[in-house]
């Protein structure tokens, strides 16, 4: 897209209980329209007792990636690989910048509604900074909580987890962005694949 006709996500925002929310695919055109050759990944990663899990990984052409998870059951959609799809998807956007501000955690306390989209800065998507939109804030407590479950899963200790944290970003876990903890629950899943 030209300069000119650069895509404005302000004006695509839904209000979900008095919130600002940006449809994913909403989120989808933003990315492209600012990074043509970003590549986005998605693996049905289990699928079974009427129940889905999705992985989703976006890369940004300049290397910045994330992996957003996702998963729904069968009583509560009756699209529900498509929803947990939408939502892992949603969460790897809004990890790299195209979606999500001032958020608590990734289902945003909406339940009843069973958002998969996330707020929207819109000072930060006027100026055109997305790196305020999500990449380098604080990992939410249901991120820390699931990566803690994964390495517990695979025989990692508090201990193991937090040297990981240390090699790979130079921080112990609590300090992790979301970009990050997503980096390492994706290094964690792959290795206990492998294995």
């Amino acid at each position: 897209m030209s300069e000119q006709s650069a895509f404005d996500p302000t004006r695509y925002l839904t209000k979900i209980s008095g919130r600002d929310y940006l449809e994913v695919k909403w989120r989808l055109v933003w990315l492209r329209s600012t990074h043509p050759e970003a590549q986005i990944e998605t693996a049905l990663v289990e699928h079974r007792d009427d129940a889905a899990i999705f992985r989703a990984r976006v890369i940004l052409p300049e290397g910045a990636s994330a992996t957003g998870w996702g998963s729904e059951r069968a009583g509560d959609f009756a699209d529900y690989l498509e929803k947990a799809e939408t939502k892992a998807l949603g969460r790897a956007l809004a990890a790299v910048g195209f979606g999500t501000q001032f958020c608590w955690d990734f289902d945003f306390g909406v339940e009843q509604q069973r958002v998969v989209d996330s707020p929207v800065d819109i000072r930060a998507a006027r100026d055109g900074d997305p790196s305020t939109n999500g990449a380098r804030l604080a990992a939410t407590d249901r991120q820390l909580h699931y990566l803690q479950t994964i390495a517990r899963q695979a025989g990692i200790t508090s201990d193991g987890l937090e040297e990981r944290a240390q090699q790979s970003f130079g921080q112990v876990v609590a300090e992790l962005s979301r970009r990050d903890i997503s980096q390492l629950i994706e290094l964690l899943q792959a290795e206990r694949a492998a294995s």
